[in-house]
């Protein structure tokens, strides 16, 4: 079971999305329903909106734990820049919830009417190239050790920015693939998903319990 973040955000295109991908999809708006899933998605939306009623619905806590404990998550736009462990042109009093080791600049490609698409090489997704919609997106603009880069902005004034990250358990994007009708990154995180699930019950697996 894998759920979205529903506090805000495009959180209906996230769990249709991840409908098409042989999991059950549910909206997480509770502890309760955080505590039930095996992965989750922070949908793009506007981060500081996000931040704020993650605190309001006393959630902030519990993904905070999530995080430490290995929850896989997925963040989009919006939910990125709340997994970076750093942000540029951050308002006052925002906060993240972490867990990459990055610096994220928010709104680094414009104002809503400089959204764009292009199409991206994601390195673990093969051909043919992601088409990434950008909308008001924020970008890396530095990585640790740890931290695998998976795409780049490829042509244009913001080529060779990074768009596509992952370290460990969590996976974050700056593009919005959710609404494109290509699943193939909700689908890599499925197997990020079964893969950090099958490493916590395989023991009882080799037990027969």
């Amino acid at each position: 079971m894998i759920g979205v973040l529903a506090v805000q955000g495009d959180v209906r295109e996230h769990l249709s999305a991840l409908a098409e991908c042989d999991v059950v999809a549910r909206p997480v708006r509770r502890p309760a329903e955080l505590v039930a899933v095996d992965g989750l998605v922070l949908p793009g939306g506007e981060s500081t909106t996000i931040d704020k009623l993650t605190r309001a619905f006393e959630l902030r806590e519990p993904l905070l734990a999530g995080i430490k404990a290995g929850l896989p998550v997925y963040g989009s736009c919006a939910g990125m820049i709340l997994l970076a462990d750093r942000v540029q042109d951050a308002i006052v009093g925002q906060q993240t919830l972490g867990g990459i080791d990055m610096t994220v600049r928010r709104n680094a490609f414009g104002r809503q009417v400089e959204s764009f698409e292009e199409d991206l090489h994601f390195a673990v997704l093969g051909d043919p190239p992601v088409r990434a919609v950008f909308i008001r997106a924020p970008w890396v603009e530095q990585v640790g050790a740890d931290v695998q880069v998976l795409a780049q902005v490829e042509a244009g004034p913001a080529a060779g920015r990074i768009v596509a990250v992952r370290q460990g358990n969590l996976l974050a994007t700056s593009f919005h693939p959710e609404i494109t009708g290509d699943t193939r990154v909700h689908r890599y995180f499925v197997e990020m998903v079964r893969s950090a699930k099958a490493l916590t019950t395989g023991p009882a697996r080799a037990g027969g319990k």
